[in-house]
C-alpha cells in the first residue's frame, strides 16, 4: 500500500529530516530577512529532483511536484521560514548561531517537515495524479503577514491549488499525535496603539493640569466594556493591555501617556465594529475628561477557519496514517497565525503537530527562549503531510 511506503519513506530519512531541521534552528533568520533560509530550502529541492521553482515575496519559494495527469487537482502544502527575536538558552549542539534570534515557535521543524513531505512526494510521484504545490513562505511572525505577500505575488496561482494544508507545532501535544478542528479555530490580532494627550506639571497642584494617567486609567477600564456588554457571547473575544508607559515621577504628572494592546477574535464582522466602539470610547473620555487621543488600530491577521471537509477528510487521513488514538480534537486558540490569509482565498486545513516528551524534559511552550522538540516528531511531521497531500489528491471532492 501507498501509506506503506510513505510510512517507511519517512522512517528511513529520519535522521536526514533531523540534520536539517537542526541546520535551519542553528541558523535563525528573523521575518523577511530569511535570505539563507531561503537559499538553503532552493538547495535542497534541487537535489531532491525538483525542477519547477520560484522565488516569491522576496525570501519565499513555490516548488511544484507532478504526479501523473498533473492537471487533474492540485493540493497545496505550506511552512513558514521564519525565527523570532530572543536569546536561545538551549544548551544543545544546534543552538542558535545569531545571537538574539532563535527558532522558538518550530519554523523550522516545519520547514524541514515540508522538505521531508517533498522528498517522498517526489519519489512516489509516479503512483499518485495530479500536482503537489509547496509554499516556503517568509515573515510569518510580522505583519503584514508573509502569507499576504505570498498571495499577492501570485504564489497561489500557475497553477491554483484546489486546498492548501499547513501544520504547526504544539508543546501540548505529546510526540506521535496531532490535532485537528474544523470551522473556527484561531483568532484575527490587531495591535492597539493609543496616545493619551494632557497637560502635564506638579502633581501637587492638580487644577492646573490635564492629568493622562487618570484619563488613561479611565480608557482602559471602559474598554473591556466593549467585550463584556457589546460582544455577543458566541463570538470569543479578547482585549488585552500589555504595555502603559507614562514618564512622570511622584511628583511629576507627564504631559502624555502611550498604551499598547491587543484585540482578537473570530468575527470578521464583530471585528470592524469593535475597532469603531473603542475608538469612539476612547475618544469620548479623552475629550470630557479636558484631554484628547491618538487611537491606532493596527490591523494583523484574520481568524482562521479551517474548511469543514477538507478538515474531516485530513482528519480520517491522519487517523489511518497514525492510528485513532493518535489524532486529537482541539478547541479554539486565540493566538493568530497568518495561513488565515490562505483560508480567506480558498478551502484550507491547518492542523497541531505534537512534540511534547515529559521524560526528556521538553515541555516549553512557543516564544520561550527554552523551546524544543522531541524530534521523533519529525517522522510524522513530514510522513503525515505527504500522505494527507496524496489522500487529497485521490480524493473526489
Amino acid at each position: 500500500m501507498l501509506k506503506d511506503t510513505i510510512q517507511q519513506l519517512a522512517a528511513d530519512q529520519l535522521s536526514q529530516t533531523i540534520e536539517v531541521r537542526r541546520h535551519i534552528h542553528a541558523n535563525p533568520e528573523l521575518s523577511f530577512e530569511e535570505h539563507n533560509t531561503c537559499a538553503f530550502v532552493e538547495k535542497h529541492l534541487e537535489e531532491i529532483g525538483i525542477t519547477t521553482i520560484q522565488r516569491k515575496a522576496n525570501t519565499g519559494l513555490v516548488a511544484l511536484i507532478e504526479g501523473k495527469n498533473p492537471s487533474k487537482k492540485v493540493i497545496a502544502l505550506r511552512a513558514d521560514m521564519d525565527a523570532l527575536p530572543i536569546i536561545e538558552q538551549n544548551d544543545v549542539p544546534y543552538k542558535s548561531k545569531n545571537e538574539g534570534v532563535m527558532h522558538a515557535c518550530g519554523h523550522d521543524v516545519h520547514t524541514s517537515s515540508l522538505l521531508g513531505a517533498a522528498r517522498i512526494l517526489h519519489s512516489v510521484k509516479d503512483q499518485f495524479e495530479g500536482t503537489v504545490k509547496l509554499i516556503f513562505q517568509p515573515g510569518e511572525e510580522k505583519i503584514p503577514g508573509g502569507a499576504s505577500l505570498m498571495i499577492k505575488d501570485k504564489a497561489l496561482e500557475s497553477p491554483r491549488p484546489n486546498g492548501i494544508v499547513g501544520q504547526h507545532v504544539m508543546p501540548l501535544i505529546d510526540a506521535g499525535k496531532v490535532g485537528f478542528r474544523k470551522g473556527m479555530y484561531m483568532a484575527s490580532a490587531d495591535e492597539l496603539y493609543l496616545k493619551v494627550i494632557g497637560k502635564g506639571g506638579h502633581g501637587a497642584m492638580p487644577e492646573t493640569l490635564v492629568d493622562p494617567i487618570l484619563i488613561a486609567s479611565h480608557i482602559i477600564v471602559a474598554l473591556q466594556q466593549v467585550i463584556s456588554r457589546n460582544a455577543s457571547p458566541k463570538i470569543p473575544s479578547v482585549l488585552s493591555f500589555g504595555r502603559i508607559e507614562a514618564l512622570g515621577a511622584t511628583n511629576v504628572i507627564p504631559n502624555e501617556v502611550n498604551i499598547q494592546g491587543t484585540f482578537r477574535t473570530l468575527n470578521e464582522k464583530w471585528r470592524a465594529e469593535a475597532h469603531k466602539k473603542m475608538v469612539k470610547i476612547a475618544e469620548g473620555i479623552a475629550e470630557g475628561m479636558g484631554g484628547s487621543v491618538d487611537f491606532e488600530v493596527r490591523k494583523g491577521y484574520p481568524f482562521l477557519k479551517n474548511a469543514p471537509e477538507l478538515t474531516d477528510r485530513a482528519y480520517k487521513a491522519a487517523q489511518e496514517y497514525l492510528g485513532e488514538e493518535n489524532v486529537e480534537d482541539l478547541d479554539i486558540w486565540m493566538a493568530a497565525e497568518d495561513f488565515s490569509y490562505y483560508t480567506q482565498e480558498m478551502d484550507g486545513c491547518f492542523y497541531r503537530l505534537g512534540i511534547r516528551n515529559e521524560e526528556k524534559g521538553i515541555t516549553s511552550g512557543v516564544h520561550t527562549p527554552t523551546f524544543d522538540i522531541d524530534e521523533s516528531a519529525l517522522e510524522v511531521g513530514a510522513g503525515l503531510m505527504a500522505w494527507i497531500a496524496i489522500n487529497e489528491l485521490m480524493s473526489e471532492a
